[in-house]
Formats: structure tokens, sequence, C-alpha cells
């Protein structure tokens, strides 16, 4: 591992040498109270005493961007979604303009897990006026995200497809699934995703448009579109079709039923029950040939 110039030296456990504590346990090196909060969340792993040393830090200016975005993920982890949600609107204004973004992001999240639908969409499309106006990434036409420690670009078409998703998403909590189906659709325009996919599929599922469903399903499962979890999509799909197939024939046999009413069923299923106990030669009740004389003076 070489830093500073390659100034620094592979670590060799013959020579007994160790990497600073800092680095083994990927915490910031130092000792403000932003520090000690993060050495207490992933060193000593205990996320409540955390929480009071990141309002320490906070309190005290001591890096509050990072501060404040952590303690309200350490919170939602505690099931303290609401009062994260309050933390975020009560102390960004002391954050800087570049950590906006990220704590709109979060506070999307706290919404949704405490299914607070109409403030998860309204920022949301905050964050797509924000993109059309040219304001997100800071002007910038990417940004370096992270997830499970790895580094990557972002781009503004991604990013806009992705907040699409989500919006799609919320939509579908609402049960607003013409305002979904808009939304994926839009979204697969302007970066076709596997997972999207499937929530279009299941969104016209909702709508008894089984056949365009199909269509999109079929598609996530001929790998026509692809995503980041091409396996986890393709099982989605598979189960999604599972379930439009049980749709279509519950479907069809209600279908079936209404054209009939009640006396034709009821008439009909005892016949052919009793069929398989009666000779051939007396099929029929006289109670049910009376049954079906009245109902065909009924429809007369």
């Amino acid at each position: 591992m070489q830093g500073g110039g390659g100034n620094r030296k592979t670590t060799s456990p013959r020579r007994g040498e160790k990497e600073p504590f800092h680095v083994i346990h990927k915490v910031p090196s130092g000792d403000s109270p932003y520090v000690r909060a993060k050495y207490v969340q992933l060193v000593l792993k205990d996320p409540e005493a955390a929480i009071v040393l990141f309002w320490k830090a906070i309190n005290a200016g001591d890096r509050v961007d990072s501060a404040l975005k952590d303690m309200a993920v350490v919170m939602k982890q505690q099931d303290r979604a609401e009062e994260a949600i309050e933390a975020i609107k009560s102390f960004r204004d002391r954050c800087s303009k570049q950590a906006q973004e990220s704590l709109d992001n979060v506070l999307i999240d706290l919404y949704k897990k405490c299914g607070r639908t109409d403030e998860q969409i309204e920022l949301l499309k905050q964050k797509l006026r924000m993109i059309y106006e040219g304001e997100a990434f800071n002007g910038k036409p990417t940004k370096t995200a992270r997830s499970h420690g790895k580094k990557f670009q972002v781009s503004i078409k991604q990013e806009t497809s992705r907040i699409l998703g989500n919006l799609g998403w919320a939509y579908m909590q609402q049960t607003n699934y013409v305002a979904a189906e808009v939304v994926y659709r839009k979204a697969q325009l302007i970066d076709p995703d596997a997972n999207k996919a499937c929530n279009l599929g299941l969104c016209l599922m909702k709508q008894a448009r089984y056949d365009e469903a199909r269509s999109v399903l079929e598609d996530v499962l001929q790998v026509r579109i692809m995503g980041s979890d091409e396996l986890k999509s393709r099982n989605r799909a598979e189960e999604l079709m599972q379930e439009l197939e049980s749709l279509e024939s519950t479907d069809f046999l209600s279908t079936q039923l209404g054209h009939q009413n009640l006396e034709e069923v009821f008439v009909e299923g005892l016949d052919q029950l009793l069929s398989k106990w009666t000779p051939l030669r007396s099929k029929r009740l006289p109670i049910f040939e009376e049954i079906s004389q009245f109902r065909d003076q009924v429809a007369c």
C-alpha cells in the first residue's frame, strides 16, 4: 500500500509493521467530537452512544456536514427515523451547499421509512426540477457516489432515471398506477433498467393490462433489458410472471361466471356432482327439472 508520495511501505507482518489504527478501522484520525462519534459507531458498535456524540459534534461545529448525515443514518437504523427527519430539518442550514443534495437523499429514504409518501414525492419532484434547471450535482455533469464502500461515477442521465424510478414506486404506494406508469416509462426511455422494468410490469398488472405486462416482463427474462443485478431481476420477473398467470386465470373465471346467472351456476354445478352418484337413466332429479323449467321461463 502506497500513499503520500510513495513514502509508506507495504505492511509486512514479519517486521511487525501495522497500519495506523484509524486506517484499520476506517475511522478519521484525531480526537475531535466527530472522530469520537465515528469510533464509537464503527469500532465499539454502540449506535446510541454514537448518536449522542454526533449531536455534540454538530453543536461544536465539528464536520457538521458529515456529522448530521451520519447521525441521521444511525437514527434510521435504530428506528428513530422521525427524529432523524426533524434533526435534518433543524440543522441543515448549518451545512454547506455541497452537502444539501446528499441530505436530500437521506431525507427521501427517511420519508420512505416513515411512510410519509406525500413528502417523499414532493422532494423527488424538487430534485427533478433541480436537474432541469441545471442545479444538480453542483452544476457538474457527473458526481462521485459510494455504495458498499466502493466509489463510482454517476451521470445526470443515470440520476434522472433513478429519481424517476423512486417517484414511480412512491406513486405505486399511493395506488396511483396511472401516474406511476407514466413515470416508469419515462425512466426507461432515459436509462433502461431491469428492476424498473419489473416495477412497470407490476404497475400494468395492477391495471389489469396483462398483455402489456407480459411483454415488459418477457424483455427482462430474455435479457433485452440489463440491470445492475441481473439474476435478482430475472428471479423477480419470473415471480411476477407466475402472479400474472394466476391473475389471468382468476379474471377468466370471473368473466365466465359473470355471463351466467347464479341459478345456472347452482343447477349446473349440482348436476355435474350428482351425475357421479346416480344411474345414467336418471341423471337429473325432478327438482332440478323444475328449477331448469323455472329458469327457462324467467329467461323468456
